[in-house]
């Protein structure tokens, strides 16, 4: 079932944690931040929205690493009752999509609730303070097929975050599958 998250709560402070990860590490929220800023992601290895979005989600965290956001995706979904989103199938994924950031494991949902994760993709961009700036979609495709000229909602306001340290004031809200709870 498709899920919308609330509107951006401009200022909301992001929430210490410390998650592991594909990788094979830990990762704290601290080590986790750019210079510039964060841009976290709630996603999962099966949700279709995900699925068709996962290019232009790798194109714009690699373009916005380079302007010093830092960025890391979290999975967050009940693998008992969906065991594609297991964490050895995220350690799968992670290496097929050729992730250029860490992928989060929230077994027990705790970040999920604490950040009020939504659905799949849900996006939380913050500043270089730590500030959310930015919940809003990645573009306007929702679960279709992306045109070459779409506009880059998520890229485009977490560039300015970089560049100014504020989101922009109009956001449509991400749309995917929902948070799937224990």
């Amino acid at each position: 079932m498709a899920a919308t998250p609330p509107v951006c709560d401009f200022g909301w402070k992001a929430v210490d944690f410390t998650l592991p990860a594909t990788d094979g590490q830990r990762h704290a929220l601290a080590d986790l931040r750019g210079p510039n800023g964060l841009l976290l992601m709630f996603i999962c290895n099966h949700c279709p929205y995900v699925l068709r979005a996962m290019d232009r989600i790798v194109r714009d965290a690699r373009e916005l690493q380079a302007f010093g956001i830092g960025v890391a995706a979290i999975c967050s979904n009940d693998a008992a009752a969906y065991p594609a989103d297991s964490f050895a199938n995220m350690v799968k994924k992670s290496g097929e999509w050729g992730l250029p950031f860490p992928y989060l494991h929230d077994a027990d949902q705790s970040v999920a609730r604490t950040y009020d994760a939504a659905c799949t993709p849900d996006f939380f961009g913050f500043n270089a303070a730590g500030e959310l700036q930015y919940r809003g979609r990645l573009d306007a495709a929702r679960a279709g097929a992306a045109a070459p000229d779409l506009r880059r909602d998520l890229f485009e306001a977490m560039k300015r975050v970089s560049e100014t340290g504020r989101g922009p004031e109009e956001q449509v809200p991400s749309m995917g599958c929902s948070i799937k709870w224990k």
